[in-house]
C-alpha cells in the first residue's frame, strides 16, 4: 500500500482514523520514511462526534482530540483506515476534516475493502485486500504484534458499523 501511495504523488500527509486506522497509517509512514528521502507528515483523527450512529450504540465511546501537528489547509491528504464497510466512518472523517480546514485533495487508503456493502458512494484510492463478505460476517483485523485478517460470523449486531 505504501508503494501505491508514494507513486500517486508527493508531498502529502497521512491521517489515520482512530483507533485502528492510525496504526495502519503509522506503519505506512514508517515504510515511506525508510524508503524515500521525503518527509511525510502524520496525524490522527478521532471521528466519534461525527458518527451518525453514535446514539444507536450501547457502548460508550469517549472521543479523543485529533492529533494533527500541521495545518491541513491546502495539503494533499491520505485518509487511512483499516476496514471500509458501509462508508459511514469515512463520511464522518470527511465531515471532521471539513471543520478543521480545506485540504487541496483527500484520498482514501484502506487495508481491507469489504465489497458490496457500501451505503454511501465512496471508493478507496488504495486497497491492501478486497474481501467479498455478507452482512452476517465481521472482518477482524489484528495489526499487532502479528498482522492477521479474519472473517467471523457476527454475534453482536449493536457494534458500530464501518
Amino acid at each position: 500500500m505504501a508503494r501505491q501511495i508514494i507513486e500517486r504523488h508527493m508531498p502529502f500527509a497521512l491521517i489515520g482514523i482512530e483507533p485502528r486506522g492510525s496504526i495502519v497509517a503509522k506503519a505506512i509512514h514508517n515504510y515511506i520514511q525508510a524508503s524515500t528521502s521525503e518527509a511525510v507528515l502524520l496525524g490522527t483523527l478521532d471521528i466519534t462526534l461525527w458518527r451518525d450512529d453514535l446514539h444507536q450504540s450501547k457502548k460508550l465511546r469517549i472521543p479523543h482530540p485529533a492529533h494533527l501537528p500541521f495545518p491541513i489547509e491546502g495539503k494533499s491528504i491520505w485518509l487511512i483506515d483499516d476496514v471500509l464497510y458501509t462508508g459511514r466512518t469515512v463520511r464522518a472523517a470527511l465531515d471532521a476534516l471539513r471543520e478543521i480546514g480545506r485540504p487541496s485533495a483527500v484520498r482514501l487508503a484502506v487495508l481491507v475493502e469489504r465489497r458490496g456493502m457500501r451505503e454511501l458512494p465512496l471508493a478507496p484510492d488504495c486497497v491492501g485486500f478486497v474481501l467479498d463478505t455478507h452482512s452476517a460476517e465481521k472482518v477482524i483485523v489484528r495489526l499487532e504484534p502479528n498482522p492477521l485478517i479474519r472473517i467471523e460470523q457476527r454475534h453482536d449486531e449493536t457494534s458500530f458499523r464501518d
